[in-house]
């Protein structure tokens, strides 16, 4: 076994000493100070789990699933929530189990549940107005859409990124910006002219070029973009996504896989990344030569849904020259890390890129879905890029007021402190439990580990469940967490708890 650091002896002693593995290495410390950062972001959030049937799901549970799929697939379903109750990090089942829950809806709840703040926008009946007339965006937007945008989303661009448009969800918003990618690319090949031919204008109704190139996009393996058809192409990390679904031949590049733990294999993960980005040029060489241009390169900071798979900052500040090199465009799919998990409000901050991304796509934790972009990608006429809704404005009131929050409790020195627990203590596990868990990563509190086994993982899912923790998998065997930005050490120390217990157990 390999010896503990003092860095984490040291944050064992400040932060862990309620899990009895980090107990046995700080000798004769037996109990451990309330944190001095914990707050009460939510008044009368659970203290902690509480499991009051055997099984979960549970008969409720069960009973209403079995309701459901008299008349719709169910095959997703996990368990059915009581929202009312559910408050703050605690999730609540309609069987009465309060369990910890570091999934959060697939990391899309900022604030958790219920949060006072939030609950408090009905309180104003210019807010219930429109909550209630949904408009069509695109065409006729509120007075005050323009300063509510100005109010949040655009406080928050990505630095270099000016433009915005907004989309309900992240398929949506990945598909429209791949779409706002093609546009730009052939504008460049029309040299800067907006007007379109009579033959383009023909032949794009009957899906022909040269009014519809043969364009392509450039994704990797294990990445997950969404589910519409555009999507789906760029969407490499499960089969049932994209099984008896036709879809197009774009390249599809290898995504680094790294060897844990990073420190002890550095000069691996260099030639890693140099494969992965030397495939990368070749690829849209390729293609270009075949006379199917690579219009962009796709890519998710973290991939997410593949196994939370992590590349350096290194990786994609190359990656990003490779983009220039080879004339397409970058788009960084932002869709799950974005809105603070990393610590930072965007994960590529954390690259130090030379320049912006030429797109940024974002849903989930922000609330609302859409992509900042630089000018040049900005569609140069109307209904090139439109739906019905184009977002939703009730959901943009929620994200300034998200935004506050963020700002007015530190929200991501919170995700910070709390993620350094959650990386310490993990680690101290994986040298304790070898047998079970392996590959500790992540980002703030934007963190997973693996099973040895996609049993194994599915096992520590299922039993971490009977202990009151919900969290979620992803990838061949992977373990992931997505709390909310409210999720502090205690929380995180409760999480070590029962990890711990069910690993002793397996």
């Amino acid at each position: 076994m390999r010896v503990l650091s003092r860095s984490i002896v040291n944050h064992a002693k400040n932060h862990l000493v309620r899990s009895p593995v980090i107990t046995a290495c700080v000798r004769g410390q037996q109990t451990a100070p309330r944190e001095a950062s914990q707050r009460n972001f939510v008044p009368n959030e659970p203290e902690a789990p509480k499991i009051v049937t055997s099984t979960i799901p549970g008969p409720v549970s069960n009973q209403k699933l079995h309701e459901l799929a008299q008349f719709q697939e169910t095959g997703a379903v996990q368990l059915f929530v009581d929202y009312e109750r559910s408050l703050g990090n605690y999730m609540v089942d309609v069987d009465g189990n309060s369990m910890l829950d570091v999934y959060t809806q697939i990391s899309s709840l900022p604030l958790g549940y219920n949060h006072p703040d939030l609950l408090a926008l009905l309180d104003d009946p210019t807010n219930v107005k429109l909550f209630v007339n949904r408009p069509a965006l695109g065409s006729f937007p509120g007075k005050d859409w323009g300063e509510r945008l100005r109010n949040s989303l655009m406080q928050v661009a990505p630095k270099g990124l000016d433009h915005l448009c907004t989309m309900a969800c992240g398929s949506c918003s990945n598909e429209n910006a791949y779409k706002a990618m093609y546009m730009w690319y052939r504008t460049k090949e029309r040299g800067g002219k907006l007007e379109f031919s009579q033959e383009e204008l023909e032949s794009c109704m009957i899906n022909q070029a040269p009014g519809c190139p043969s364009y392509t996009l450039l994704s990797f393996k294990g990445a997950f973009h969404g589910r519409t058809m555009g999507c789906l192409a760029t969407t490499h990390s499960k089969p049932i996504h994209k099984i008896d679904i036709p879809s197009l031949n774009w390249p599809i590049a290898d995504f680094p896989k790294y060897k844990y733990p990073l420190e002890d294999h550095v000069r691996e993960n260099q030639e890693e990344d140099k494969r992965c980005l030397e495939q990368v040029e070749d690829l849209i060489n390729k293609y270009n030569r075949m006379g199917t241009p690579v219009a962009g390169t796709v890519v998710e900071p973290i991939q997410s849904e593949g196994g939370d798979n992590h590349a350096s900052p290194e990786f994609f500040q190359q990656l990003q020259q490779v983009a220039k090199r080879t004339g397409t465009a970058l788009l960084i799919d932002e869709v799950q890390t974005g809105g603070g998990p990393t610590g930072k409000l965007w994960c590529h901050e954390h690259f130090n890129l030379p320049e912006a991304p030429d797109i940024v796509t974002f849903s989930k934790k922000m609330l609302t879905g859409g992509f900042f972009c630089k000018e040049e990608f900005r569609p140069s006429q109307g209904y090139r890029i439109y739906n019905t809704w184009m977002g939703d404005p009730s959901k943009v009131i929620m994200l300034q007021e998200v935004l506050r929050v963020i700002e007015r409790d530190n929200l991501l020195s919170i995700v910070q402190e709390s993620g350094d627990v959650l990386m310490k203590g993990l680690r101290v596990l994986d040298q304790k439990f070898p047998q079970h868990i392996n590959s500790v990563r992540g980002r703030g509190t934007f963190i997973a580990f693996d099973g040895n086994t996609t049993q194994k993982r599915d096992a520590i899912i299922g039993k971490l469940k009977l202990q009151g923790i919900h969290a979620g998998g992803c990838g061949e065997k992977s373990v992931r967490m997505r709390p909310s930005l409210i999720f502090q050490p205690h929380h995180a120390n409760i999480f070590l708890q029962k990890l711990e217990t069910v690993l002793s157990g397996l």
